[in-house]
């Protein structure tokens, strides 16, 4: 099983998060919407999943990214993507507990996200969180057309009940976060 570190995206990352966006996502956000939540959301937040040597498949420099929001007492999980090669690994769960973890410490108390309703292996994963359906959008999604799921985890509760510690989850080795 490969190794990875979860760390902070610069704007240097712009590029590979792209790609990434672009294999996973039937409607992907555009560059100009990438570099806004990167360098003009105060709210914004990235994560990168990279791959630690060796990799068994050609990784590239990252493997996955998450792009959340802390706005007050809420996170919101806006765009989750890891590549196909590296699925289910756990990667995708490190994403978002290092995402509760860090809006917790900025006060968060609950979380909330959108989902396609045919993306059954995401609502596995946040299930496996902790959230739950609050309700329905119907055909929120284009290219194609879907319904989106209303999740939300509130108040955040991690597995262990409190935050878990920063290092050696999911098979992977989290980088502290400044």
């Amino acid at each position: 099983m490969a190794e990875w570190v979860i760390e902070p995206a610069t704007v240097e990352a712009l590029p590979d998060i792209l790609k990434i966006e672009e294999a996973c996502f039937s409607a992907p956000w555009t560059r100009k919407m990438m570099e806004a939540e990167l360098s003009g959301n105060p709210f914004a937040h990235f994560l990168l999943a990279k791959p630690l040597p060796p990799c068994e498949v050609d990784c590239g420099s990252i493997v996955a990214y998450l792009c959340f929001w802390v706005v007050f007492e809420e996170v919101r999980l806006m765009n989750l993507a890891v590549i196909e090669s590296m699925r289910h690994r756990g990667i995708a769960k490190a994403l978002v507990t290092e995402a509760l973890e860090l809006g917790q410490a900025q006060a968060a108390v609950r979380a909330v996200l959108e989902v396609r309703a045919s993306n059954h292996a995401a609502h596995a994963l946040y299930r496996s969180l902790g959230f739950r359906n609050v309700s329905t959008r119907p055909k929120y999604y284009s290219n194609p057309t879907d319904d989106a799921l209303l999740m939300e985890l509130d108040p955040i509760v991690l597995e262990s009940g409190q935050p878990t510690p920063a290092a050696g989850r999911e098979g992977g080795r989290i980088r502290p976060l400044q």
